[in-house]
């Protein structure tokens, strides 16, 4: 629909160019002609011949147009700012409109050579030249993200700006192509004026890609479970709201609001499963279609660790040992451990015991939770985050057979990401009105996890990844700041312009013998 809607942009624009060819003295059937009608055009505005080829680069071709547009104008003696927002803003419409103004001629090169542009509409044409093109880049291109939590710790750190690949899965059409640049949701200095409008709202759309979603790659996603927001506890879900508070304490204490696709929070994890594959986690060991899955040399977990006395804290920042919490009982502390880190601790003299934290099956079910907190958010399984499945990542096309008993795995997918309506009535189940025992997947889903396995809000919580979420691919770490730090010694020197990988590359060894 979004390809559909941009070429009725440009076929309409085309008549406009017709009706200012006409002016030139050129036959107006010429700007319907592929290509020559290009030529022509940057002809007439005595631009170089190479705008022709980027004219045909999706969505930087966009960027020519608009400056074909502008340049005809001035052209025609017509050099006011608002005639050229309204021209390619409006361009089917306004540009056409002026084209059939008859007080409106063609000037050619005598006028431009004559025209003088104001300092101040310099910087004006200047400035909104860059916001179009930055924001075409950051839309279809590439963009940069930060790492904000430790959920990707070890591979990836807090503080690591990242370079993410829209291109690699196919760039998305924004759902909402109205919106301010540069921010995400909200407008920049406030907490809750949305950025962007939903006056237009285009249908999920990609554009060809360079690859499918491989398994283990560091993947950038709009969070799913964010579709509704209590904006003033953005960093808890508002489902988990309603589990902790209850529907009328939620809608009655905080200003509650729904987010297209493309505005929902920024994730990124490592996509641990493909649509079709068959995962299980036992005892924190996760499987893939029945074979212990890939692990990073960054995965790490949570351990207990027995202590006679104290451990040097400078030692362990030098391993990267960052995540060390006290507990209850004197002499036992928590780590969150790599293997590699995990080994230095067993090593050493003064430590007793290393038991990595593990939750059993039924752990939530034993009165001391209200709900269950691990997908799918219910008593129908006892899963916990190390104990986790079977279950098989829905894809596009896959007939899953419905039962009360498995219709809460589903019925997200069913009722939110694929908008249907859902009903159970009188123990059966009814899909748009339709009593049914089946239903017909009509998108791939992922399943996502973060490197730090016990300390990372993922699919174990909020379930399946639908495929028009997918944002980009993480490629490359250009800057990484340690928070703990200060001034130049931030810099994590060694993660500078470095490529993300999928595998052990990489993985940077950063313990200091």
């Amino acid at each position: 629909m979004p390809i559909i809607i941009f070429t009725l942009y440009f076929i309409f624009s085309h008549i406009g160019l017709y009706l200012f060819f006409q002016k030139a003295g050129l036959d107006g059937w010429k700007a319907l002609i592929p290509f020559y009608s290009t030529y022509l055009a940057v002809k007439l505005i005595n631009k170089p011949i190479y705008w022709v080829f980027v004219y045909y680069i999706p969505f930087v071709g966009f960027i020519v147009w608009v400056g074909i547009i502008v340049e005809l104008l001035k052209n025609c003696g017509l050099t006011s700012f608002k005639d050229h927002a309204l021209a390619v803003v409006l361009c089917p419409f306004y540009f056409s409109y002026l084209g059939t103004k008859a007080d409106i001629k063609y000037l050619g090169k005598s006028f431009m050579d004559s025209y003088k542009k104001p300092k101040s509409r310099e910087w004006v044409d200047a400035i909104s030249f860059a916001v179009i093109l930055a924001t075409l880049i950051r839309a279809i291109y590439i963009e940069a993200f930060t790492i904000p939590t430790s959920s990707m710790e070890k591979s990836l750190l807090v503080g690591d700006f990242l370079f993410v690949s829209k291109m690699s899965y196919g760039s998305r059409i924004p759902n909402t192509p109205i919106f301010f640049p540069f921010a995400h949701h909200t407008m920049p200095f406030t907490e809750s004026v949305k950025s962007y409008s939903e006056l237009i709202k285009l249908p999920y759309a990609r554009l060809p890609k360079f690859q499918d979603v491989k398994r283990n790659e560091a993947v950038v996603f709009n969070f799913p479970a964010g579709d509704t927001v209590a904006l003033e506890r953005q960093n808890e879900t508002y489902y988990q709201l309603l589990r902790d508070l209850g529907r009328a304490r939620v809608w009655n204490d905080y200003e509650i609001v729904a987010r297209p696709v493309d505005k929902r929070e920024n994730y990124i994890k490592r996509c641990v499963a493909l649509p079709g594959d068959y995962l299980e986690v036992k005892d924190a060991q996760l499987y893939i279609n029945h074979e212990m899955a890939y692990q990073s040399q960054g995965l790490q977990f949570n351990y207990l660790v027995k202590l006679q006395g104290g451990i040097n804290s400078e030692d362990l920042l030098k391993r990267d040992i960052t995540e060390v919490y006290s507990t209850n009982v004197p002499g036992i502390i928590r780590m969150n451990l790599t293997e590699k880190n995990l080994a230095y601790i067993q090593s050493l003299p003064n430590v007793e015991k290393v038991e990595k934290s593990i939750k059993p099956l039924g752990y939530y079910d034993d009165g001391r939770f209200s709900h269950n907190p691990i997908f799918p958010n219910t008593d129908t399984t006892s899963w916990t985050e190390d104990n986790f499945g079977p279950i098989t990542i829905p894809y596009k096309g896959e007939v899953v057979d419905l039962t009360l008993k498995n219709l809460p795995i589903y019925e997200r997918i069913i009722r939110v990401y694929e908008k249907n309506k859902l009903q159970v009535k009188d123990g059966k189940i009814f899909i748009n009105d339709k009593e049914t025992t089946s239903y017909t997947i009509k998108m791939d889903y992922y399943w996502m996890m973060g490197d730090n396995r016990h300390n990372s809000q993922d699919s174990r919580f909020w379930g399946f990844v639908p495929e028009d979420h997918i944002v980009g691919k993480a490629v490359f770490i250009w800057l990484s700041l340690d928070p703990n730090k200060s001034f130049f010694s931030k810099i994590r020197w060694n993660r500078l312009f470095s490529i993300i990988h999928s595998d052990d590359d990489a993985y940077e060894d950063r313990i200091q013998k």
